[in-house]
C-alpha cells in the first residue's frame, strides 16, 4: 500500500517510513521542497543497507504524497499544518489520515503544550479536512529507535479516533510492526491527551537523558 508522510523528513517522518517499508508497504516522504525529499529518501534508505524495503521509500512534494497515497500521515509542525491541510486537504477525501502533529513549545528547556482552541492538533485537523477520515496516534514512538531497523519496539501506540473503521485500519499497520501494540484510546477528543503526553515523555527523557516510551499496564 501507497502510504504518504506528508512533511515526513523529520526523524520521526523518516522513522515511519523505515517501519513501513519493513512491512512492505511503500512509503512516500513528502516536503515542500522536492530535492529535500529525496535527500531524506536516501538518508532513510541507508539506515535499511542492503534490505530490499529500501527500494519502497520514495520522496515526493507534500502535495503528490497526499495525492498519490493511499493512507496519509500528517508529521508536520503545528505551526505548519494549516497551510499544508489548506494545499493537500483536496487530495485527502475519504482518505485515512493519521495525525502525529503534537502542538509542543520549548520553553526554558521545558516541553509545554500550546493551547489549541479546536481541544487538540488532531481536532483541528478534522475541522480544516472534515471530508478526511482521521486517527490520532504515534506520537509517543521515540523516533530514534523507529530508525534504527534492527530494534525492536517494546512500546505501546495510543490511538484515537471518531471512525471505527479506520481506527481499525491503522490498528493493523501498527500490529504490523514488529513489537508495537495498538491500544484504542477513544474518541478524536482525547487526542488533546495524547499530544500532552507527548511533552511529558520529553521532559521525562530529559531528566534522565533517556528515550522512553509508554505502556499501558494491565491490557
Amino acid at each position: 500500500m501507497k502510504i504518504g508522510i506528508v512533511g515526513g523528513t523529520g526523524p520521526e517522518g523518516r522513522g515511519l517510513a523505515v517501519r513501513l517499508a519493513l512491512a512492505d508497504h511503500e512509503p512516500i516522504i513528502g516536503s515542500r521542497d522536492e530535492g529535500r525529499a529525496i535527500q531524506a529518501v536516501s538518508e532513510t534508505a541507508a539506515t535499511l543497507g542492503e534490505q530490499p524495503a529500501a527500494d519502497l521509500i520514495t520522496g515526493a512534494l507534500n502535495t503528490d504524497a497526499a495525492r498519490l497515497a493511499e493512507v496519509v500521515f500528517i508529521a508536520v509542525p503545528y505551526a505548519g499544518m494549516e497551510g499544508i491541510l489548506a494545499s493537500a486537504g483536496k487530495y485527502l477525501h475519504n482518505k485515512i489520515c493519521i495525525s502525529v502533529v503534537s502542538p509542543i513549545e520549548i520553553v526554558g528547556g521545558t516541553a509545554r503544550v500550546m493551547p489549541i482552541p479546536a481541544g487538540s492538533a488532531a481536532e483541528d485537523a478534522a475541522r480544516l479536512v472534515p471530508e478526511a477520515r482521521w486517527v490520532a496516534g504515534f506520537h509517543t514512538l521515540p523516533a530514534r529507535d523507529l530508525m534504527r531497523p534492527a530494534t525492536r519496539l517494546d512500546t505501546d501506540c495510543l490511538l484515537c479516533s471518531d471512525d471505527p473503521e479506520a481506527l481499525s485500519a491503522v490498528s493493523g499497520l501498527v500490529d504490523q510492526m514488529p513489537g508495537l501494540r495498538p491500544v484504542n484510546a477513544g474518541r478524536l477528543e482525547n487526542a488533546r491527551y495524547l499530544e500532552g503526553m507527548t511533552a511529558l515523555l520529553i521532559n521525562i527523557n530529559r531528566i534522565y537523558k533517556a528515550h522512553g516510551s509508554i505502556r499501558i499496564a494491565g491490557l
